[in-house]
């Protein structure tokens, strides 16, 4: 079977370029499949963020999409439409020319241009962000020229991939329900192959999130429910890693609410299964997520989740009350509380860790990928 995977680039770390790394050597090394990814917005000159595994073909185009923002509306249309013009005529070409059983478009990446090639593949699009946020304003300050254009250019992308995919794969229920009108939809969730060298024992005073220092993790509200749990419990500290533009807005809001010893904001680490073990709670505060591949992570070892209800993937995962708690999305008291309970009850602790340990078991990759084996072969067959 051959199958080729489009995306913008590889060349930052995140959760999607991870997974879809991890799957690509997964089906070459089980399933003997002709893997290939083609990286629109990326030329050689730029490295991968994570090592491209042997049996795996990468197809440059290099498309300077990032030009536009030179611009400024409304000459920035024209820019932008020159540039999607250029993007499906190299797109079109190489696929035809590499003849794809299946073609895999990731996320709402060029979804409309990998939907309406004319070639024989079908046609997948692998959704790793929810539908509401997917080119949405939430965490952005656009003017009104740019909000108008963005709402309809939205309404009309998403009506021309439900009627061109074949199928739209989702991580959540949740969001598998936002691309109902879709002429197929299946849920398939994340996994991962993060090795566990030892279990978390609990005893540590120590929380830890992980993700991008970004607007969309929403560790502003972690910091202000983070001064609130620090007051009653000193002896506790918080541990942040990640990289990204928020680094030094956070820095600065630690240092107003007075957490400079409290907490540390640490980067990014190839070694983050060892940080994991060394903590005792897990948070998430994200203000959406697709299927957060950290709140897995952390399960798998043991940890006890603390998250805010927000679309999709918290949800997927955690049971409340079970092996962590939901907390209603945005109630920075309610975080801070249901943080506490945990920090104040050890037994409550081991509970949800066995708890968080089992359900990680349901997303071993063996599982997952057999899903994308029985889907694929499905789809030729129809």
């Amino acid at each position: 079977m051959k199958i080729v995977y489009v995306i913008d680039s590889l060349a930052s770390k995140g959760g999607a370029e991870r997974v879809i790394i991890n799957k690509m050597d997964y089906m070459v090394n089980h399933f003997g499949y002709d893997i290939s990814i083609i990286t629109c917005y990326q030329d050689k000159d730029t490295p991968n963020a994570y090592p491209i595994p042997t049996g795996i073909r990468q197809v440059f185009l290099g498309i300077p999409f990032y030009s536009q923002y030179k611009y400024r509306y409304p000459y920035r249309l024209w820019v932008k439409h020159s540039i999607d013009k250029q993007m499906q005529k190299a797109l079109t070409k190489t696929v035809i020319d590499m003849d794809p059983d299946i073609l895999i478009g990731v996320s709402y990446f060029q979804a409309h241009i990998v939907t309406g090639i004319k070639c024989r593949a079908k046609k997948v699009i692998e959704v790793h962000e929810p539908r509401p946020f997917t080119l949405s304003d939430y965490g952005l300050s656009r003017g009104r020229l740019s909000s108008w254009y963005m709402r309809h250019y939205r309404n009309w992308y998403f009506r021309k991939v439900e009627r061109q995919a074949d199928i739209v794969v989702t991580l959540t229920p949740g969001d598998a329900h936002e691309w109902r009108k879709a002429r197929k939809v299946q849920v398939i969730p994340n996994f991962t192959i993060m090795p566990i060298e030892k279990m978390s024992d609990g005893k540590s005073k120590r929380v830890i999130a992980v993700g991008r220092l970004e607007w969309v993790k929403g560790y502003d509200r972690l910091l202000d429910a983070w001064k609130i749990v620090s007051d009653k419990h000193p002896n506790w500290h918080l541990d942040i890693f990640g990289v990204g533009t928020w680094e030094q807005k956070l820095k600065n809001q630690q240092k107003k609410l007075g957490l400079e010893d409290k907490l540390t904001i640490h980067p990014a680490t190839p070694k983050i299964n060892i940080e994991y073990s060394n903590s005792s709670i897990f948070v998430g505060t994200s203000h959406f997520e697709g299927f957060p591949l950290v709140l897995l992570e952390a399960m798998q070892v043991g940890l006890p989740c603390v998250a805010f209800d927000c679309p999709f993937g918290p949800s997927a995962v955690i049971n409340d009350g079970q092996n962590g708690f939901l907390i209603h999305d945005g109630d920075i008291g309610q975080l801070a509380s249901k943080i506490s309970i945990l920090i104040e009850d050890s037994d409550l602790r081991s509970r949800f860790s066995k708890e968080a340990h089992e359900t990680s078991k349901r997303y071993a990759v063996d599982i997952i990928m057999k899903k994308w084996d029985t889907l694929f072969n499905q789809l030729l067959t129809d």
